[in-house]
């Protein structure tokens, strides 16, 4: 070493700093870099996606590689950095220069920078780096390999699996916060489809069926003539039949089977029932993405909801379930829940008490719990444990609630006030 001039030495420790550089910013880019885009890269046949999907099929290895090269380096830094050291400072003082020194320098020019430099910009630094890192990876492979079975064998000691890669699989949870974290790369639009999507194994039936008493029926067992008006008058292409009770349902009729009938002279209440189409039923708890498929495989597009006894609870359709994922169509000509909201001038709303809660947080974007009672009469009562009398205040989740309206032991009515606002003979929640 006494040979070699103080300038060569200078040249040889700056070459090996920025080869410790390249190292650490290979590891940080390459660790760091997005698994889903290099994924979609790779299917592309992107060059550079392909070397750097064999570096990280292997992690283990591929930082031992790293690991190594950056030892080597280093370790060959601090020996010649202490030799330019004692040359300059004497044996005293060359050892404490090269400490301070050395560790100043490393920690700016071959780590904190080239590290920050691969986390922003990890794609750049990952695919130039896959050029080099391949080759070394042949070259001192069976080093690396003897190493990576001693520290695979201390983890197999601890019970843990080398190549174990459950962490790349996203939950629903996770799904969500990267669809919300897309940004202006997916539009607002589809981000709210995508999530609604996600959100069908959490809502079921019960969730979006049309209450027993909204359903639109006809009983048969009626007079004829009134039969006629009713379908006459029928906002939907598909009407529910029953014998007087809507438990008895005997099945749909499709307005087009009608018409089709009333232009034959064939429009009798015999016919009709003949016309009927069989009833789909499906439980009240089953979730919106099962009962989507068995819509689909048993061809239909609407279905009664029963209970847990077999009773009738309500409708569910296509539609409805379509509407989770994409919203309201506007083109029904039945309307939507917003009849149920009126927003008033001083900022309250007037809400009918069978409104669904779902559809009020979505509509109103209030944050109501949607766990227990489907509708906001089944809240309010299930809150005060009793039917109250109207003009009773309640504050519910937050919500100061006024009861405007009692009839046949419901809630028919209330004020939802804004939540700032305090009332007197106010029951808390």
């Amino acid at each position: 070493m006494d040979d070699i001039s103080t300038s060569t030495l200078l040249i040889t420790l700056a070459i090996l700093i920025l080869l410790s550089a390249y190292f650490s910013s290979s590891e940080t880019g390459l660790m760091s870099i997005n698994r889903y885009r290099l994924k979609h890269l790779e299917n592309e046949g992107h060059k550079g996606a392909l070397r750097v999907q064999k570096l990280i099929a292997r992690p283990d290895r591929l930082i031992g590689l790293i690991l190594i090269g950056n030892n080597l380096v280093n370790i060959g830094a601090t020996t010649v950095a202490t030799i330019i050291c004692v040359r300059l400072y004497g044996d005293i003082w060359g050892p404490v220069v090269v400490t301070v020194g050395l560790t100043l320098i490393i920690l700016i020019f071959a780590e904190v920078t080239p590290k920050t430099l691969a986390a922003l910009y990890p794609e750049k630094v990952s695919f130039a780096s896959s050029f080099i890192l391949l080759p070394l990876l042949t070259l001192f492979y069976p080093f690396v390999y003897f190493i990576n079975g001693i520290t695979n064998g201390i983890l197999v000691l601890l019970r843990i699996s080398p190549l174990n890669d459950d962490g790349q699989n996203l939950s629903r949870e996770e799904l969500r916060t990267v669809v919300h974290e897309a940004g202006a790369m997916i539009p607002q639009k589809h981000q709210d489809m995508l999530v609604g999507i996600l959100d069908l194994e959490k809502v079921t039936a019960e969730d979006i069926m049309v209450p027993r008493s909204d359903i639109v029926s006809i009983d048969i067992n009626d007079d004829w003539k009134d039969i006629q008006r009713q379908l006459v008058n029928a906002q939907h292409t598909r009407v529910l039949l029953y014998r007087d009770s809507i438990d008895d349902a005997v099945g749909f009729v499709h307005m087009r089977d009608a018409l089709r009938l009333l232009s034959k002279d064939q429009f009798t209440k015999a016919s009709l029932l003949r016309a009927v189409r069989e009833i789909y039923f499906t439980p009240e708890s089953t979730p919106l993405h099962t009962l989507m498929y068995q819509f689909q495989a048993a061809k239909e597009r609407i279905g009664l909801v029963v209970d847990e006894y077999g009773d009738i609870q309500g409708l569910v359709t296509l539609e409805d379930i379509l509407e989770e994922i994409i919203g309201d169509f506007t083109t029904s000509i039945v309307p939507d829940h917003s009849k149920e909201a009126h927003v008033q001038q001083d900022g309250s709303v007037l809400v009918d008490g069978s409104a669904n809660l779902r559809e009020l947080n979505k509509e109103m974007d209030w944050n109501f719990p949607t766990e227990g009672p489907k509708t906001l009469n089944g809240l309010i009562l299930e809150h005060l444990e009793d039917i109250p009398d109207a003009n009773i205040s309640v504050r519910i989740h937050g919500y100061p609630i006024e009861i405007i309206e009692i009839k046949d032991n419901m809630i028919k009515s209330v004020r939802v006030l804004p939540t700032y606002y305090s009332m007197p003979n106010e029951e808390d929640n």
